[in-house]
Order: C-alpha cells, then sequence, then structure tokens
C-alpha cells in the first residue's frame, strides 16, 4: 500500500528490525511484538487498529484501465489501497447498519452493438431517474446508488479501476493526480461500463470502446447533442464545442466522438479535427475547462454521523479514517473553508 520493499520499510525503522524478520511477519512465521508493531506502525503511518483488522475482502473481476508502463508494484500498491479502504469503509457501514446492496437495472441486456450501448444508458438514466438533464457530481451519484469510489493519488499511467468486492459490492478506484474534472467523470463512467454491461464474451479491445461509448452517452444523451448541435453538421466552432464542454462535464474530444457515433458530423470531418487537436495540444490540456465539483463525501459523513450519534467514539473514528486521534480531533473542530 505505501509501495515499500522489504529493504525500505526496515530502513524505514532503522534497521532495528532486519527484512528477513519482516518477511516472517508477512507470512506468519513469526510475530511482531509490541515494541516492533509500534516501529511498524509508525514506518507505514498507519494505526496500531489496522494490524488486527480481520480480511474479510476480496476483489474479483477487476479491470484496469492503464498504459503498458505501469509496474507491478505500483499495481498491487494501488490494489492494497483499495482492500484498505473497502475494510475500512464496510465496517463503518456495519457499525451504522447500512445495507450494501447494489442493483444492476440493465444486467439482462445482451451488448452486440453500439446501439445496445445507446439503449442501455437510455435505461440506466431512467432507472436511476437521472432524467436527460447535465450530471452534477458523477462521483457522489455512484456512492448514492451503492457503489464505493475511492480516489487516490498514483502514477500517471493508472487512470482507473473497477472491481467486485466478495462478489457483490461494485468497487471503482480513480486517478486524481493531474487529472481535470470532466476527464475524471469519464473515467468514472468508463469503469461502471465494466461493472454493468454485459459484455464479458466480447474482446478487450471492443470491451474499452463499448465502455467509452457508454460513459459518452451516460454524459451527453443523444437527444441532448443534437439539440446542442441542431442536428447534423459540415463544421463545429471550438467555442461551441467548449460551451458544451463547461455545460455537460465532458471533454470536447469526446463530444466530437459523440457526434461522430451519432453520425452527426462524418468520419472525415473528425479525423480532420483529431489532427487540429493534437497540432494545438488540445489532446494533453484543452481549453475551456469544466469546472464542476467531482468528490464524494459519504464516507467522512458516515464517520461524522456515527460520532455526532455517540455510535462510535472519536478513536474509534479515527482508526477508521487511518488518523491519529489528535488529527481527526482537529478535523472536528476545524470546519472546512468554503
Amino acid at each position: 500500500m505505501r509501495g515499500f520493499s522489504l529493504q525500505e520499510l526496515a530502513d524505514k525503522m532503522g534497521n532495528l528490525v532486519s527484512k528477513q524478520a519482516i518477511s516472517k511477519y508477512e507470512t506468519g512465521q513469526m510475530l511482531p511484538e509490541g515494541r516492533v508493531l509500534v516501529l511498524i506502525s509508525n514506518a507505514l503511518s498507519l494505526p496500531l487498529e489496522y494490524f488486527h483488522r480481520q480480511n474479510t475482502i476480496e476483489l474479483q473481476k477487476i479491470a484496469f484501465r492503464k498504459l503498458k508502463g505501469l509496474a507491478a508494484k505500483e499495481t498491487e500498491k494501488i490494489q492494497g489501497m483499495g482492500l484498505d479502504y473497502l475494510e475500512r469503509y464496510l465496517e463503518l457501514e456495519a457499525i451504522l447498519g447500512i445495507e450494501h446492496q447494489f442493483e444492476n437495472p440493465i444486467h439482462d441486456l445482451q451488448i452486440r452493438s453500439s446501439r445496445d450501448i445507446e439503449i442501455a444508458s437510455l435505461k440506466i438514466r431512467e432507472y436511476w431517474k437521472m432524467g436527460n438533464d447535465p450530471v452534477f457530481n458523477v462521483l457522489e451519484l455512484l456512492e448514492d446508488l451503492k457503489i464505493k469510489v475511492l480516489q487516490i493519488s498514483a502514477e500517471n499511467s493508472f487512470s482507473g479501476l473497477s472491481s467486485w468486492v466478495n462478489g457483490k459490492i461494485p468497487f471503482i478506484v480513480l486517478n486524481t493526480k493531474g487529472v481535470a474534472a470532466n476527464r475524471l467523470r469519464f473515467t468514472a463512467l468508463h469503469e461502471l461500463g465494466h461493472l454493468v454491461l454485459n459484455i464479458q464474451h466480447l474482446p478487450e479491445k471492443i470491451q474499452e470502446q463499448y465502455c467509452n461509448q457508454f460513459a459518452g452517452a451516460l454524459l451527453l444523451p443523444a437527444e441532448k447533442l443534437e439539440a446542442e448541435l441542431g442536428g447534423k453538421r459540415q463544421n463545429i466552432l471550438i467555442q461551441e464545442l467548449g460551451h458544451i464542454k463547461q455545460q455537460y462535464g465532458i471533454s470536447m474530444l469526446a463530444i466530437l466522438i459523440r457526434a461522430k457515433e451519432l453520425e452527426l458530423i462524418s468520419q472525415s470531418y473528425f479525423n480532420r479535427q483529431y489532427r487540429a487537436f493534437r497540432e494545438n495540444g488540445y489532446l494533453q490540456k484543452e481549453p475551456y475547462p469544466y469546472l464542476g465539483y467531482e468528490k464524494s463525501n459519504r464516507f467522512e459523513q458516515l464517520l461524522f454521523r456515527g460520532v455526532a450519534e455517540e455510535i462510535i467514539s472519536t478513536s474509534k473514528a479515527a482508526a477508521l479514517n487511518n488518523q491519529k486521534l489528535s488529527d481527526f480531533r482537529k478535523l472536528l473542530m476545524t470546519p472546512q473553508e468554503p
């Protein structure tokens, strides 16, 4: 979870414990005495309670959205962070008596073509009562629908992952490091596609293509895009794309891709625009930034509820938040700036 090797952890502990001993702790051949456990806890910046938790969580059907350059060590780190977060999150919900039952409204919809993806997105919006309006906060919406979302800062070669926890709880991890809000929204819904779309029988490349289309369709429904563009177009100004982006929280390139998918622009026009985007550096950083709010506060909200209702103590809340008691008390005492 911290990305340390055995030697790096030993170094962090002042080499008071050898890497061989740490290896034996990991594999259960030895148990660390109290003094050593405190050293390990401090070196890893984790509360002592972390080492006494019962690990009852298993990630299944993991789908990584990453580049080939992502090291195995970083992959293990991301999964370790996810498992830790889920253990704390599910324990908190159990204490508060909250059930986590997720319903997939399109589980029986067979996906055979891109048209089926459009149908799936419409069914999702209808079932979840999203209407046709822009989604204000995608991450909060997913959390409200019983999907666990973790935001982390990781290497740029990692975008996101989706998985099922113990086969029944959907889970998404998103990399926020240097990521624009509109890209974060798109990645979150791409990962949602992996969770809800019946596409496991398809080649991986097609799965990725359909998840991208699904994300674009949820952010910008076909009916809305056609209305915004006024039908089929021969040319679209960058300013138009910018205003649609700021309204719907979807990148200008993704808007052009949606327009191509819906045959509102031709393939040749899209190719010309793509070349222009590349030449102007828009593939790395687009103009007209989307300024919407993208964050889920549900875990902290539940934590504060538990403290306010005296269901959990402040020390337990600090442990669930992976914080020292003094730091958590400061969090309780200091309102966040607007």
